[in-house]
């Protein structure tokens, strides 16, 4: 493990001289093709091993080692301006222009990772340099791959700094919790809708390998595991995740979740579990709202997920996501979309979060929910608020505070995943504290469905800010302000 984080310190010090690479995010851009070619590319030569009728879909010349050119895998082989020239002028060429005609699902995945991400260094030499480092990791050596998958999540825990690139880092100690308490079992089909990079796909993977007693098991995980991306980048660092993770043909589709209408989701696209952290503080593009019943039309992204979510998840399904407190209260849309979730499905549990879990990229509180869905369809909106019409009958609610000396998380001091471990032990046998309460749907009916319901026995703290925490404060809000004010310039253009 040591000398795996060597090397890829190493790296991260040989990119730092390259004039291409600007900011943390185009350098795990850069890292994160070359590493999916190289562990891509090493499986392939594997399977076409161990199966005579396997075919890889890239061709032999593009291969990281290969009988032609050996263009990555020699340390002596090209480097400078021709292997400069090499990777731009034909190494991205023919892996974006992939035949898909034979239906070889690898050769997708390779096709839509290299359409979406960039060659950034301007310097062969430098390229030669990573590729000679990354070749002294072997894929193929199961403990080589498990201990590069830890460090992996490391590199993807930079994105959180990274610019605009930190929406798809959900913090590790809430993937496994959420993962660890919604409990997937193998044979249930899993998905994540808008899984970023992986995170909660690959807490599901490992959760379910503990299960699996032989072979026939562990494939079944890869048959029913699903992730929705529609961004390059994530979508590249996704895939790699779970090829780390031993999934063969990730099954991570390459599009937005919104852009069709929900009614193209039939009984055979619901699913038994729901893992997600889905996009909160942003306006969905290309009219996309409109793929939605007239009643629950937004440009809202979450609440739109919130209801994409609901129609997904088959009867009896259960789900476990990341909402932000402006989904729990509201009016009009938000809170159709809000007695909507109360109607079909059992609200069970409201984690109340710190509203520093995912600073620096959003500093707004955040909540864990829990559901599951009901026996039965809800009926439109607006009908009688009678409780017997809801499938939630009581919403516990627990408020995780902030461990004992802390003011803030921070990219130092994250959520650990030793904090959840009173709420795991509290989970199956529920009492009222100081800390947790539960809620009748009488109440929350006669609150107009309004959610966000505090701590009845907390008094409200008057916190004293530094003058540098308020400065960080604006200055977000302000950077949060001006994103939504481009965003909404572009869609009445």
């Amino acid at each position: 493990m040591s000398n795996i984080g060597g090397i890829i310190k190493s790296i991260q010090q040989i990119m730092w001289q390259d004039t291409g690479l600007n900011g943390d995010a185009q350098r795990i851009e850069q890292l994160g093709w070359m590493l999916f070619l190289k562990i891509f590319s090493d499986k392939d030569k594997e399977l076409e091993l161990l199966d005579d009728n396997y075919t890889s879909p890239i061709p032999d010349h593009f291969h990281w080692v290969n009988e032609k050119g050996n263009w990555a895998g020699d340390d002596e082989g090209m480097t400078g301006d021709e292997l400069l020239e090499f990777v731009d002028r034909q190494l991205f060429p023919a892996l974006r222009n992939l035949d898909l005609s034979t239906g070889n699902q690898r050769a997708v995945i390779v096709r839509e990772v290299f359409e979406g991400n960039n060659n950034y260094m301007k310097s062969g030499i430098n390229i030669r340099k990573v590729l000679n480092k990354l070749n002294e990791i072997d894929f193929n050596i199961a403990k080589d791959r498990h201990a590069f998958g830890e460090l992996y999540e490391t590199i993807l825990k930079d994105l959180q700094s990274a610019g605009k690139s930190g929406e798809f880092y959900t913090p590790r100690a809430i993937t496994q919790f959420i993962t660890d308490v919604v409990n997937p079992q193998l044979g249930e089909k899993i998905l994540d809708p808008a899984c970023g990079t992986g995170g909660y796909l690959t807490c599901a993977i490992e959760h379910l390998k503990k299960q699996a007693q032989n072979v026939e098991q562990r494939k079944s995980i890869e048959e029913n595991i699903a992730g929705w991306e529609y961004k390059p980048l994530p979508y590249l660092l996704a895939t790699t995740n779970l090829i780390l993770h031993d999934i063969e043909v990730p099954g991570i589709k390459f599009g937005d979740a919104l852009d069709q209408p929900l009614s193209n989701f039939t009984e055979r696209h619901r699913v038994n579990v729901i893992l997600a952290n889905p996009p909160f503080g942003g306006i969905v593009a290309n009219g996309n709202e409109s793929n939605f019943p007239q009643t629950y039309r937004t440009k809202e992204s979450a609440d739109l997920f919130l209801i994409l979510m609901i129609h997904l998840l088959k009867r009896g399904g259960r789900a476990g996501i990341v909402l932000p407190d402006g989904s729990l209260t509201g009016d009009g849309v938000k809170q159709r979309v809000r007695e909507k979730l109360l109607r079909d499905c059992n609200l069970h549990t409201i984690i109340r979060l710190p509203n520093s879990v995912f600073q620096p990229y959003a500093t707004v509180a955040t909540n864990l929910l829990f559901f599951d869905k009901g026996d039965s369809n809800s009926s439109p909106s607006g009908r009688s608020g009678g409780a017997d019409n809801f499938a939630t009958k009581e919403i516990w609610y627990y408020e995780h505070r902030l461990p004992e000396g802390y003011k803030a998380y921070n990219k130092t001091k994250p959520i650990q995943a030793k904090e959840f471990e009173p709420i795991k032990k509290w989970w199956n046998h529920r009492e009222e504290s100081d800390i947790c309460w539960k809620v009748n749907i009488k109440t929350i009916i006669e609150r107009g469905y309004d959610l966000d319901i505090k701590n009845p026995t907390k008094q409200e703290e008057e916190h004293e800010y530094s003058s540098k925490e308020l400065m960080e404060m604006l200055k977000g809000s302000f950077k949060k302000s001006n994103h939504l004010l481009e965003q909404l310039i572009k869609e009445i253009k």
